[in-house]
């Protein structure tokens, strides 16, 4: 079977599911209510990516296209575009957005692929570090914004540097001295360190959720060794709670 035909055959179980005889689930979702389930497949993909599981990217791939194609049928049965439009518009993008491979032009940088995206949308000035998406989760969006000033050039050319900006901003938000100031120093601290994360080939986003995950799964396994020993969480002392803590802590390394 073609891919073509493939795609075919999945528009149209997809069309299935949101007809009169379809799913009860399906039929019912909007843009708006599968909002979260679109962040949530991309993470779930970055996770697979991760973790070098091909078995599990070909899968969140698969979820990440329903995706799409559940959203452009919804937008037809709106009359607001078609499956097909999305498709076109996306190949016209890609071919205008390459002119040294599908024009005449022989060089090309990031800042010819900024202008070249700034005229699509009508804006007259453009970035050299891009239009700021504010769709994006702050750590993602520091990474990208730092990523794009590096294509340019604008970049620290040394760890060391990176490592000293991070202790700077520290410094500076200790000695902050109202909340405005600790506000704008925290953030400048949270920003030095995503450049650092960058630096280390880590993803501060991803890096910040594996610690969250990690909080989680102690605090969880603290509560079961309290209850296990007849414990009462709640008449715990701060002292005592970190005590258990330190013990899931040791045994889990």
């Amino acid at each position: 079977m073609e891919l073509g035909e493939k795609f075919e055959e999945l528009y149209n179980t997809m069309k299935q599911l949101r007809g009169p005889n379809g799913c009860e689930w399906d039929k019912v979702q909007t843009h708006e209510s599968l909002k979260s389930y679109v962040i949530e497949e991309a993470y779930e993909l970055v996770e697979a990516i991760d973790e070098k599981d091909s078995s599990k990217i070909k899968e969140e791939l698969g979820d990440i296209l329903l995706q799409v194609v559940f959203h452009s049928i919804i937008a037809e049965e709106n009359n607001q575009f078609s499956t097909f439009e999305v498709i076109e518009n996306l190949i016209q993008k890609l071919i205008r957005r390459h002119p040294h491979v599908f024009g005449s032009e022989k060089s090309y940088s990031y800042a010819r692929w900024e202008e070249i995206k700034a005229k699509e949308k009508g804006e007259k000035k453009y970035s050299r570090i891009g239009k700021m998406n504010k769709a994006l989760p702050a750590l993602s969006l520091a990474r990208r914004v730092q990523e794009n000033a590096a294509t340019v050039g604008f970049d620290w050319t040394d760890i060391n540097d990176v490592w000293n900006k991070v202790e700077e901003e520290f410094r500076e938000l200790k000695e902050a001295k109202n909340d405005e100031e600790i506000l704008e120093e925290f953030g400048d601290l949270l920003f030095a360190l995503v450049n650092l994360a960058r630096f280390l080939n880590i993803d501060a986003e991803y890096s910040l959720r594996k610690a969250t995950e990690k909080f989680v799964r102690r605090f969880q396994q603290m509560e079961e060794k309290i209850e296990s020993l007849g414990e009462d969480f709640e008449s715990l002392n701060l002292q005592e709670l970190d005590n258990f803590w330190n013990v899931v802590k040791k045994e889990e390394q």
